[in-house]
């Protein structure tokens, strides 16, 4: 246990709360909530989670954070405001330290207790309500400080389809390093290549898929080789994802790169460099997944821009084009959403969220569904994650699905379903990054 520090003078000695037993914990009539909690091991020291659950900003002025000595206390400042939806991370570890069995109390102005939580040991990582703002408190995945909490994803099902898995390619058509997947019609596929970076147009042969076209890729400028990861068919053209330039392969550059495919070698028309704005990482362990969600879908759902705090508005990005895409990140399972300017290199993050996974290899749209699903290769097993727009407006694990029983655990990196449903099912594919067994493209069903 840590050795509790005094109190500053942060202190506003004016207000006097008594001692109370904590109570379950509960809403107050504000809707500001205690949400995550690191007590061990933070930085740069232990920090308390607030959210706003409520439908208007709040003045947290004068608000009380104590752990369970009426003694330690933190009084947060004036001209602090948390609007709907945001997060506002305090620092306690200036006023006092959180202790391995200890808890949290929030008072509003007047001694009013807001919210509360106990624990009796520390967390691996941190105390976080799942789902964010209105859950039970559990142990998260990682610690988020200041954004939506890591909720653990639920316990793996059953795959919801098929249980059979065919090869459909040839042997040996395509050899190693296949990854990202996107049907245009069901009867065209894109897939994408990572070494050397390569596009390939997919139509079928029976029950395979054959290349139809080979397109060598290129940055905008005509050089390098772009580690294609993922990719996506979309109203503004096709987008690809990559984590590096093969061409020098120890440096991280994490794009978006459009084509419109003719000829043999093809430049990118357009390309967005997202490096600044993530978290660094190794050279091999960046984006690997994409995927775009049309606006309507985003702004019918509620989507919530951590940028502004408040709902989603197309409107406030001119140029993005009718939707945001949304990318996968290898290292941290994490997906982030942006606005690019289609007309130049500019883009905006709107949202950042975590899949529940330990790595993103592919990310899937489902429009009929509204779901988002999220693919891991044989780091987790083969298995996926679905997402959907929670009540607070953010991407929110809703279900974990094990692959299926009748395919082993391959190291798939593409993962795509057929835009239609036929006799109750639609066609999945899956690109095996190894092409283990001669093959690199498997197929199966998932049920409508």
């Amino acid at each position: 246990m840590r050795v509790r520090q005094s109190l500053t003078a942060v202190i506003v000695a004016a207000l006097t709360v008594p001692l109370l037993p904590a109570p379950a914990a509960h809403a107050a009539a504000t809707g500001v909530r205690i949400n995550e909690v690191e007590s061990s091991g933070g930085s740069p020291g232990d920090w308390v989670e607030l959210t706003n659950t409520g439908t208007t900003a709040v003045r947290l002025a004068g608000w009380v954070v104590k752990d369970n000595d009426d003694a330690h206390q933190y009084v947060i400042g004036g001209g602090v405001s948390l609007a709907p939806g945001a997060y506002l991370a305090v620092d306690v570890e200036g006023a006092f330290g959180l202790g391995s069995a200890d808890s949290v109390r929030l008072y509003e102005p007047g001694g009013i207790l807001a919210d509360s939580y106990t624990w009796s040991s520390h967390a691996s990582s941190t105390y976080g309500r799942c789902p964010n703002g209105t859950g039970s408190f559990v142990t998260t995945s990682a610690a988020t400080k200041g954004t939506a909490n890591a909720c653990p994803p639920p316990p793996p099902a059953a795959w919801p389809g098929g249980s059979a898995v065919a090869n459909a390619d040839a042997s040996n058509a395509f050899g190693e390093n296949l990854s990202g997947l996107s049907y245009e019609s069901a009867s065209v596929v894109w897939a994408v290549r990572n070494g050397a970076g390569t596009l390939y147009r997919l139509t079928p042969n029976g029950t395979t898929w054959q290349k139809a076209a080979t397109y060598t890729l290129r940055y905008a400028n005509g050089s390098g080789d772009p580690d294609a990861e993922g990719v996506v068919v979309t109203p503004d053209g096709i987008m690809v994802v990559t984590e590096r330039d093969n061409a020098k392969s120890g440096t991280s550059l994490q794009k978006i790169l459009r084509y419109n495919p003719s000829g043999s070698t093809v430049n990118a028309s357009a390309e967005w460099n997202l490096t600044a704005d993530l978290p660094g990482t190794a050279a091999n362990s960046g984006l690997e997944a994409i995927a775009w969600v049309p606006d309507t879908a985003l702004v019918a759902a509620g989507f919530r821009d951590e940028r502004t705090g408040g709902a989603y508005t197309p409107s406030s990005y001119a140029g993005h084009g009718t939707g945001l895409y949304l990318v996968g990140a290898e290292a941290t399972g994490t997906v982030y959403a942006y606005a690019l300017n289609l007309a130049g290199t500019a883009y905006t993050r709107v949202a950042a969220f975590p899949t529940g996974l330990a790595a993103v290899m592919d990310l899937e749209y489902e429009p009929s569904t509204g779901r988002l699903w999220a693919a891991c290769d044989d780091t987790c097993s083969g298995r996926s994650t679905t997402l959907t727009i929670n009540a607070q407006g953010t991407f929110a694990p809703t279900a974990t699905y094990n692959r299926p029983s009748g395919m082993s655990n391959y190291n798939n990196e593409g993962l795509a379903f057929s835009p239609a449903c036929s006799g109750g099912t639609k066609q999945v594919l899956w690109a095996d990054d190894s092409n283990d067994n001669g093959h690199a493209l498997r197929s199966g069903t998932l049920s409508c």
